[in-house]
């Protein structure tokens, strides 16, 4: 049952995002691929973010976050955001970003769309909390096909829980 379920949460195939915060002058991005559109009329999505993240408190606290959609020309930060060098506080120290006109959060010039949201609600869901988020403002700065979880070689199934794409029996 295990391996199965393994395998058919690598099926839930999801866009790759980074999503930034800003604290008293302190800026910090996390890899996500948890986000969902989930209302049209007002126009809402989700971000289920680790409870235990850095990012976690900080969003909870400011009320506020950025969402950058990485595109597949800028795959290094998906690179960057996944690895152990961006494990730390104020880790955009190396990346180039300017911060949004109304919430000031980090928007970064390599994320082909970049929004700034406001959080409307939120929900703990096991070690996860569901931040849900009405966007405030948006930047568009690449024509770029989005990154999706298809384009990597691993899947984030939570926590530590990272698994290698078996791509076998898929086409």
């Amino acid at each position: 049952m295990e391996n199965n379920l393994a395998r058919a949460m690598t099926g839930l195939t999801t866009g790759i995002y980074v999503l930034t915060t800003q604290e008293n002058g302190r800026c910090h991005g996390m890899s996500s691929s948890w986000v969902a559109q989930v209302s049209g009329e007002p126009v809402m999505f989700t971000a289920a973010v680790d409870n235990a993240h850095f990012s976690n408190a900080v969003i909870a606290r400011t009320g506020a976050f950025g969402l950058n959609i990485v595109g597949r020309r800028g795959r290094e930060l998906e690179d960057y955001f996944y690895s152990p060098r961006a494990r730390r506080d104020n880790n955009l120290d190396t990346i180039e970003f300017e911060l949004s006109p109304t919430l000031s959060v980090p928007w970064l010039k390599l994320a082909m769309i970049a929004l700034e949201a406001r959080v409307v609600d939120s929900r703990v869901a096991g070690d996860h909390t569901i931040f849900v988020a009405s966007p405030v403002s948006v930047r568009i700065s690449a024509n770029d096909r989005p990154l999706t979880s298809l384009d990597l070689d691993y899947v984030y199934l939570g926590g530590k829980n990272v698994v290698a794409r078996d791509r076998s029996g898929w086409d």
